[in-house]
Order: C-alpha cells, then structure tokens, then sequence
C-alpha cells in the first residue's frame, strides 16, 4: 500500500545549490501547467488535478527542508538560501493564482458531471482551490492584477524581515553577571545553564540572554529587581525604535500593504478577507466571542491581580510592576500549593516524557511508535516512526533543544504529504516537531517543567494530525485544508492529557532515582492547574482582539494607529497595563511573520472545540480506546476533507459549546453559578 520513500539527504543539502533549483523547478513547472491549459480535452481529474498536485507536492517537498533548515540552522548560509527562493516562489504562486486559463478549466470541471461523482475529500480539494484562486485576484484585471502580485511579493519579503529582526535583536542581547550572589533565588539547575552559556562564549560568570529557556526562569525566580526590570525591558522592547532592527515601519507597511489587498478583492477589510477561508462565519462573531470570554473571565483576573499586589505587599513590595509580576506569581505559586515549576523539573526527564507520550497515544490511537534511522540536520535531533499493527503509517523528526541560530519556540512543519501515487501506492506523510527545550548538562539529563510538558504533547497532537490521515489526497490530507481556527484542535485536545492523575505516572520519574512524583506534589500540581487562569486568559484574548481590531482599521498610516489600537484593547480588556515602552507588537511574530494575521484568536476558538471535545473522554474514560478510535476516526484521519464545524459536530453530537473550556480553566459565568 506504502510506497518507501527516501526521507530528505539533510546531510547532502548545501545552501548555495537551492537558488538554482528552486529556478529550474519552478520553470518547469510553469511549462506543466501552461500545458495543462492548453488541453483540448475536457477536464477531468486525471488530466487536470492529478498533475497539479504532483506539481504542488515536488514544489512542497524541495522548499520543506530548506523552510526547516532556515528556522532550525539560521545561519548566513541557510538564511541567504531561504532569502533567495523566498520570493522566486511567491512570484510564482502569484502567478498561479491568477491563472485565469487554469482558472476557468478548473471551473468546467467543477461544473462537470464527473465532478459530481467524486469522493469527498476530492470534491472539497476542488472547492477550496476554486476559493483560493478568487482570494488570489484571479478575477482581476490589468493593473489591479499587478498590482496584487507585487503587494504579495512585497508582503513576503517584509515578513521575512520582520522574523530575522526579531531573531537578530534576541540573540545580539546578553548580560554577564559575574557574582553568583546577584542572581539569588535561581535555582540551580538554571544558574549551571547560565554558566554554561558564559563559558561556551569563553567568558567568565553567568550568560543571561532573551532565549525563553533563560529568560523566563530569571524573571520568576531572580531576587533581584534591578536584574528583573533590566531583563524585562530588553525582552518587551526587541526590535523597536532606536534598534537597528526597529519593526516598526514594517509593521505599518505591512498592514497597509494587507488592506490594499483586501480591498483589490472587494472585502471591507484585511479581517474580513482572512475569514473568507476560516471556520469563523464573521468578524462580529470573533469579536463578540472574544468579548464573551474577556468579560466571564475578568472578574476572576481582577480578584487574582488583586490577591497578588496584597502577597507582595506582605513582602515588602508596594507597588507591582510587570517585571514583579512573574517572580510575585511564582512566589505566590510555591507559597499557596508549596510547588514551582523548577521542583518538577528532576521528575520529568524529557526522556521519560517522551516515551510516556508515545505510550499514551499508542494507547489511545492504536498505534506504535520507533526510532529508525534517517539523515539529520543536527546531533540533537532524531527520527520516528509510526506503524499500525506493523505497517508502517507515517514518520516524523524529533528537534528538542534549544540553541543558537535556531529560532525560539515550538512548532509542527509539514515535511511530506499523504497522496495517492500514480502507481496505486500511498505516499506517507512526515512531519518535523521542533521545541526549544534546555539541552542536557554535563551530568544530567533535559529536564523539563510541567509546562514544557504541554508544549511536547501540543506539537505532538498537531504531528498526530497530519501524520494519521487516512485522506489521499493532498490538497486536504492531514493538515492541509483544515480551517485555521480548528487547525489548533488536535494540538490543543491533547495537552489535556498532561493534567490527568491517572496519566501523569506515565510520563515521569525522577532522573535520578526513577521514583514516582511524590502523591502530595502530584496533588499540588493539579490544584495549581488553573492558579492566576484568569490573568492568562485576559492576557491571550488582548493578543487575540489586538490582532483582530487591528486587521479591521482601513487607516493605518503610523505607529502610533498600531499603539493606538493595542491601547484600546488593554484599557478594554487588560487588568494591568504594562509600561509605555513594552513594544510587544514589534516581535508579534505570529500575525507580522506568521500565518496568524487576523488569525490569532484562532487558539481561543480552538481551545473551546478541545476542551468540548475532551468532555468526552471525561464523559467515559480518560484512556477509552473506543473515544479514542472516534476521535482520531473522525477528526485525525479525516484532515481537511470535511468543514471543521461537520467534522466536530459528527464527533460531539452536537455545536460546540464555551462551557468545558470556563469549567476546564476553573472560570464560571456568574449566569451559571447559581448565586
């Protein structure tokens, strides 16, 4: 049924030789589809889609290792390789969505009665492509289609800029602090990853950077206030005026360079025009939903703010600043449920928790997880791979660790697609799953905190969903098709596991000792589950309403309109307003560099289905095989063959509803208390 297929030769790839090819293939495929148009013949599947995604599939596997590489080896090399094919590939997907010739021939076929007799997975693949070739100008005409051409390439471009400011400013930040007193509070494992980071340097002392695995533990656990305050503006202030990396100007052009596109293909805004091809209906839903969710969990925010001035008031801290709040929150944390995320840490070697998680969704989705061996880009990463019953489904790669010259955070790629192949065969889907953990030490293991736990099974449910479709075709196999605001489910739905009693034996032990997590820590961690969710709740929804109401403006001509819209939403919404120069935007990657424009409360109304879909299993058995071969039967393997809400709707039995995520999160509308 499976075709083996060679994994990339990561060890052959050489940076200088991807312009040229990415010249050559994209030649050619121009000359494919000119001949696609050019056809007498009617248009069927055969003569007409079947090329295009095999043309789409070569052009995703040549630029899949090299999108990888620039984001896991962001050296001059890779980012010069990626910087060259970058716009060479937009140019040409401009080009193809404007293709009025293959537009039309797409249409007859759509209109065909063999078109009619198509499976689902094929039908939606032809109507999504007929939607993308409207949001991609292909009804316009003369200068107005120049125009959209040229506005994308130069969004790409800018976006390219906006990533790489934001990478440069982060790594070319760093504090030495030279007396081991200065950084009383850090527990120990952090201060020998500091020292490290100084030594690998060839300097003497503690290397303090913006990279999340250094930043964060020094800004919850660091005693001292100055270091705090230094820390916390750098990080909040990246790639903002007076940098040579300042975002601002692009900010502005790239928002105005969206609303002119938008408006080029008849939408009110650029809001509007990314909800054409989302699971929202429209943008008063989002907001409303939004708003919804800001005013039950307000209150609740308030009274957490308000608890936490009182604690470090008891301490000697009057007035709370947004470099306390983190070191207040932890204090407060290890204060109420005597636990902070560094005592976790020796009980979940990322080891054990890896193999933890592959236990517990071989358990759930039938299925067996390996190691195999495959050419890599790095020492650190490695390969998998996953079989049903011995047959081979799907592989993937495993980047835990973070370093230098990779960019921050965690994230699922698509590195190949499942298809049908010409001969009948299967091709396999594999996917890259990349986390930005501490590496192990001299002489001991990565550690992770509860939290990094999370991250590994969010990444992990995303690499489940596009790695257990059972769709062939590719255009809406696995990830692929599946509406941006229900693409987070998977991911979402899965960390549900991590907070599970029965559950968390399984994915630790001590590094040492192999002992179990101690009951009464185990029992604080899960009462602490929900400590200051309300805070962290009002803090994604300011994100998430910012991106929006600002993907709403038609009339952006400054910084000062991006501040002033991001004003708006924390006087609305936020129970503590950060200092005036927190430039959050400015490194807001997700919606400025990232597929979240307009998108970003995509989390929130993911995190809804996740939570409504988890009830479920609450409902009959947290590790039901049964609810586990209907969830990944009718979400995973389906991919983006089926509208997310049918698909959600089939597995609940009914429309989602906000009330497991409030419940999950321990915020109750005050309607449903009962007084």
């Amino acid at each position: 049924m499976y075709r083996d297929q060679p994994l990339p030769d990561f060890s052959a790839l050489r940076a200088d030789d991807f312009a040229e090819q990415c010249d050559v293939l994209l030649n050619r495929s121009r000359e494919r589809i000119q001949a696609l148009c050019s056809m007498d013949a009617p248009p069927n599947w055969d003569n007409l889609l079947s090329p295009l995604e095999d043309i789409d599939d070569q052009i995703s596997q040549f630029w899949a290792p090299l999108s990888h590489l620039h984001s896991v080896l962001s050296g001059d090399d890779w980012r010069g390789a990626y910087s060259a094919c970058l716009p060479k590939l937009t140019a040409y997907n401009s080009e193809f969505g404007q293709n009025r010739q293959l537009y039309e021939r797409l249409s007859r076929y759509a209109e065909s009665e063999e078109f009619q007799q198509l499976d689902q997975p094929r039908r939606q693949a032809v109507n999504n492509m007929l939607r993308n070739f409207r949001l991609s100008g292909v009804a316009l005409e003369g200068d107005d289609a120049k125009r959209f051409s040229d506005i994308q390439q130069r969004l790409s471009e800018l976006s390219t800029t906006f990533s790489n400011n934001v990478l440069d400013a982060t790594d070319a930040w760093e504090k030495i602090v030279e007396q081991r007193e200065s950084l009383a509070g850090i527990p120990e494992s952090i201060l020998d990853n500091l020292a490290a980071a100084a030594k690998k340097k060839g300097l003497e002392g503690y290397r303090l950077s913006l990279d999340i695995p250094s930043y964060l533990p020094v800004m919850q656990y660091c005693e001292s206030r100055e270091i705090r305050a230094e820390l916390y503006e750098a990080y909040v202030s990246r790639a903002s005026s007076g940098s040579q990396w300042d975002n601002g100007p692009i900010m502005v052009e790239i928002l105005q360079l969206r609303q002119e596109l938008a408006g080029l293909l008849g939408f009110a805004n650029y809001a509007e025009d990314s909800l054409a091809s989302k699971m929202a209906p429209s943008c008063e839903v989002v907001v409303g939903f939004l708003e919804e969710l800001a005013a039950a969990s307000r209150p609740v925010a308030e009274e957490e703010l308000a608890e936490l001035r009182q604690f470090a008031a008891e301490r000697g801290q009057r007035q709370l600043e947004a470099w306390d709040i983190p070191y207040y929150s932890e204090q407060l944390r290890e204060a109420r449920y005597a636990i902070s995320q560094e005592e976790l840490r020796p009980y979940f070697p990322a080891e054990t928790v890896l193999s933890g998680l592959f236990k517990v969704t071989s358990q759930l989705f039938d299925i067996e997880i390996s190691e195999t061996e495959a050419p890599l880009w790095h020492e650190d990463a490695r390969c998998y791979e996953i079989r049903r019953h011995g047959e081979v489904l799907a592989q993937f790669y495993l980047d835990l660790y973070a370093r230098a010259n990779k960019r921050g955070g965690a994230w699922m790629a698509d590195c190949r697609g499942r298809r049908l192949l010409d001969d009948g065969s299967v091709q396999r889907p594999v996917a890259f799953l990349v986390c930005n953990f501490t590496p192990p030490g001299a002489d001991r293991p990565s550690l992770l905190t509860h939290n990094e736990v999370t991250t590994l099974f969010h990444e992990f449910g995303h690499g489940l969903h596009h790695m257990l479709t059972q769709v062939d075709c590719l255009a809406v196999s696995g990830i692929n098709g599946v509406a941006w605001d229900a693409v987070e489910l998977p991911s979402q739905f899965l960390e549900n596991w991590c907070w599970e009693k029965s559950v968390i034996p399984q994915i630790s032990a001590h590094y040492q000792t192999g002992e179990a997590l101690p009951e009464d820590m185990l029992d604080k961690l899960l009462a602490a589950k929900n400590f200051q969710s309300g805070m962290q709740m009002l803090r994604q929804i300011e994100f998430a309403l910012f991106d929006f109401r600002l993907h709403m403006q038609t009339d952006i001509r400054s910084e000062a309109d991006v501040d002033a819209v991001m004003d708006g939403v924390r006087n609305q919404v936020s129970v503590l307003v950060p200092p005036a120069f927190n430039r959050f935007q400015n490194s807001f990657s997700h919606i400025f560099a990232g597929g979240y424009a307009a998108g970003y409360y995509s989390y929130k109304w993911a995190e809804v289905l996740s939570a409504d879909a988890f009830s479920l299993f609450e409902e009959q058995g947290v590790m039901n095989p049964d609810a586990g071969l209907r969830f990944r039967q009718q979400i995973l393997e389906q991919g983006g063959s089926r509208d997310a809400a049918e698909l959600f709707e089939q597995f609940r039995g009914r429309a989602p509803a906000n009330e497991a995520l409030l419940r999950h999160s321990g915020i109750v509308p005050k309607q449903a208390t009962g007084g």
